[in-house]
C-alpha cells in the first residue's frame, strides 16, 4: 500500500516531502529556520508515537476479558500526573529556547551590510529603491524627530515599482548581506520570499530593518504576508539573484529609463491617491 502511495508522487512531491514542504533554502539565514521547522516536526512525531503507544498500550493491556470483570479502581497515579505536568513544560522550554535563537539569527542586524534596499509596500504594490554610489552605514532611513527629511542611505536612488496591474521584480546580487528598510504609506504589510525563508512586517509609522544574504542565483517569487486589504492577494513581486556584474547591468538599465531620484521614491506611480496621503507623510513620493 505504501510503495502505491508513493508510486503516484511526482518528483517534485518527492522533493517536497524530503524538505518537509519547505523550499529550498537560497539565503544564509535560511537553514537556521528550516532546522527549527525540521526538528519541531521530529519531536511532534516522536510524541506522537509514545502517545499512541501508550494509548493502544493501555487498551490491549487493561481490556476487559469478560462481562463480570471490575478492574481495579485507581484514583491517583502521583508519578504518573508528575511526569504529563513536568514533560509539556519541558518541551515547551526546549522549543522556546531554540526559537529564540533562531529568531536572533533572523533578526541579527550587521553594522556594514553591502548595500541598503528602501522598499515601500502599499495597496497593493511595491516599490524597490536601490542606492546608487557609496552607502552611508550609519544612515537609518527614519524620519528625524525635529521633522526634518529621512537620513538615507545614498545620495542618489534608481528605483522600479509595480502597479495594481505589474508585478514588480526585485533585483538582488548574490552573497551580498542586504539590509531592507520597510515603509508603508496605509497599512500593515509584511514583506516575504518563501525562498528566503524569512519575512517581516511593513508597519506604518516607522521604518523596520530586515537584513538577507542571497547565496543561490535564481527567480523566486516573493509576496505579501499579512492581510491587508481587498486586493492582499494580488500584491506580488518576483526576485532576481543575479551576479554582482549582472546586478550593476540591472541599475544602469534602471538610470537609462529615467527611473533616477535624489530621494527614494517610497510608493507607486499612483502613491499620492492613497486615503489621508499629504506631502508630509512617510509615503509621500517626491
Amino acid at each position: 500500500m505504501t510503495m502505491l502511495v508513493l508510486a503516484g508522487c511526482s518528483e517534485a512531491d518527492t522533493h517536497q516531502i524530503k524538505n518537509l514542504a519547505m523550499p529550498d533554502r537560497a539565503s544564509a539565514q535560511g537553514p537556521y529556520t528550516y532546522e527549527l521547522w525540521k526538528w519541531a516536526w521530529v519531536a511532534a512525531m516522536a510524541t506522537g508515537i509514545i502517545v499512541w503507544g501508550l494509548i493502544f498500550y493501555a487498551v490491549v493491556k487493561f481490556r476487559r476479558r469478560s462481562d463480570d470483570e471490575v478492574p481495579r479502581q485507581t484514583r491517583y497515579n502521583l508519578p504518573l500526573e508528575v511526569f504529563y505536568t513536568i514533560a509539556p513544560v519541558l518541551m515547551c522550554v526546549v522549543f522556546f529556547f531554540h526559537t529564540v535563537r533562531v529568531q536572533d539569527e533572523m533578526t541579527k542586524m550587521v553594522p556594514d551590510p553591502d548595500l541598503t534596499i528602501e522598499v515601500m509596500g502599499q495597496q497593493w504594490t511595491w516599490t524597490f529603491n536601490h542606492g546608487i554610489g557609496e552607502q552611508n552605514t550609519d544612515a537609518t532611513g527614519e524620519p528625524a524627530a525635529n521633522g526634518e527629511p529621512a537620513d538615507f542611505a545614498y545620495d542618489e536612488y534608481v528605483y522600479t515599482s509595480g502597479t495594481a496591474r505589474d508585478i514588480p521584480t526585485l533585483v538582488l546580487p548574490v552573497d551580498e548581506t542586504i539590509q531592507f528598510n520597510l515603509h508603508s504609506p496605509d497599512v500593515i504589510h509584511s514583506f516575504g520570499v518563501p525562498a528566503f525563508l524569512t519575512k517581516l512586517d511593513v508597519i506604518p509609522g516607522r521604518v523596520n530593518k530586515l537584513q538577507v544574504t542571497p547565496t543561490v542565483e535564481g527567480t523566486y517569487a516573493g509576496k505579501c504576508y499579512e492581510l491587508c486589504g481587498v486586493s492582499h492577494s494580488r500584491m506580488l513581486f518576483n526576485v532576481e539573484v543575479v551576479s554582482q556584474a549582472d546586478y550593476e547591468a540591472y541599475l544602469a538599465d534602471l538610470a537609462e529609463q529615467g527611473n533616477t531620484s535624489q530621494l527614494p521614491v517610497l510608493g507607486g506611480s499612483f502613491v499620492n491617491e492613497q486615503a489621508g496621503l499629504d506631502a508630509n507623510s512617510e509615503g509621500h513620493s517626491e
